[in-house]
């Protein structure tokens, strides 16, 4: 493949041409290039893998950390931009050392214009180069979604397939702690609903190494939601997982805990929630499966229904609304493929209908504690005493 170091970024923004420091030639996507990008993709077997068993310990920044250094190692074309991400390490640390290995034309600060820089970066995947856009919360994005959207999300379509957009978004998505309203929106749902982009909900240092490689090498826009919280948690990872060509296939979850009596589905924090409330619902004689999503678009409709059909119900957990929300798109999918097989109503736990308190206290009555799947796992199962009565 052409190095595309060599190129300039041909972009409107004057202020930016400094930052960048070349030009990017109008280039065609031919089929030798739309074959490399093929070549570049998870093989679905890799689904399939059978891991050792873990030995060590990683966070998810690190994982992150490893995924972006690798691929930008193996691909020149690869290369990050975004507030902060370059002389101050990233504001989360998650870009660390980058800068130092690959230089400022390949870690690219840009001012505070998520507009601007998300239309330089969508215009650079255009030409065929594969950025790595960092928000500092995904907030910030809502000043570039009509990039996301209209730019990056519909461009494959109506040039009938003429245009590869190979652009990942990536950055805190949710609520952090303390941040208030502006701060602390979920945005799943809302990418979720948009033909076009892949939307992925990393939830261990596993899931956020294997899943943001596979969005680097995608060929489509990816939408790459992390949690803040979760940044410095510690997950096992295998020797598999290490392996730099480790990657994860897009739109496969993953049943972190088997069971027989009910289906928890979950993604990104609330993951760790479900499993927390799995291990005192076995205290009290119910056996959960807990099924980590890892992508909302595409969305694992088989393994949802596999579980299902198996427990019989049904508990859906997200940080996000109620309305519209994922929750709901899992319960409608349920009800069309699975309808006869569930025993009880569906239960959906979601954020509360209102903008993120500041407060502590009240920040924590607006989003699914542990103790709230505990009860709508119990009521589903007719075990509560709600039930019982």
């Amino acid at each position: 493949m052409t190095d595309f170091r060599q190129k300039v970024f041909d972009v409107k923004e004057e202020n930016m041409l400094g930052l960048l420091r070349q030009k990017v030639g109008l280039r065609g996507l031919s089929a030798p290039v739309i074959g490399d990008y093929t070549q570049r993709l998870c093989p679905v077997a890799s689904a399939m893998r059978h891991y050792s068993s873990a030995t060590k310990q990683m966070t998810v920044r690190d994982a992150l950390n490893s995924a972006l250094n690798e691929e930008m190692a193996a691909d020149s074309s690869v290369f990050v931009m975004g507030e902060e991400v370059g002389e101050y390490q990233g504001a989360y640390k998650i870009t660390k050392g980058l800068l130092d290995k690959y230089g400022p034309e390949r870690v690219v600060d840009t001012p505070i214009t998520e507009a601007g820089f998300t239309g330089i970066g969508v215009g650079a995947a255009y030409h065929g180069l594969r950025p790595v856009v960092e928000f500092m919360t995904f907030n910030f994005a809502l000043q570039g979604i009509d990039h996301i959207i209209n730019s990056a999300a519909k461009s494959n379509y109506m040039s009938a397939g003429q245009i590869n957009v190979p652009i990942v978004f990536r950055g805190p998505n949710g609520a952090a702690a303390g941040v208030g309203a502006q701060h602390s929106q979920c945005f799943a749902a809302w990418y979720a609903t948009v033909p076009g982009l892949k939307v992925l909900v990393p939830y261990s240092a596993e899931d956020a190494r294997g899943l943001l490689k596979a969005a680097i090498r995608d060929p489509d826009p990816v939408v790459f939601l992390e949690n803040e919280l979760l940044y410095g948690e510690s997950f096992p990872v295998s020797d598999e997982v290490l392996d730099s060509n480790f990657c994860l296939p897009i739109g496969k979850a993953k049943v972190e805990r088997k069971g027989i009596d009910v289906t928890i589905t979950a993604y990104s924090k609330m993951v760790s929630f479900a499993l927390k409330a799995a291990e005192i619902l076995e205290k009290e004689g119910i056996n959960a499966e807990v099924i980590n999503l890892r992508s909302i678009r595409p969305l694992d409709r088989d393994t949802i229904n596999a579980s299902v059909r198996k427990t019989n119900r049904l508990v859906t957990v997200e940080e996000g609304f109620r309305q519209h929300g994922v929750g709901a798109e899992i319960c409608a999918t349920v009800v069309e493929d699975s309808f006869g097989y569930l025993d009880a109503p569906v239960e959906r736990i979601a954020g509360a209908d209102v903008p993120t308190p500041y407060a502590a206290n009240l920040e924590r009555f607006a989003f699914p504690q542990i103790e709230d799947i505990v009860r709508a796992t119990k009521r589903v199962c007719y075990k509560s005493a709600a039930a019982n009565a």
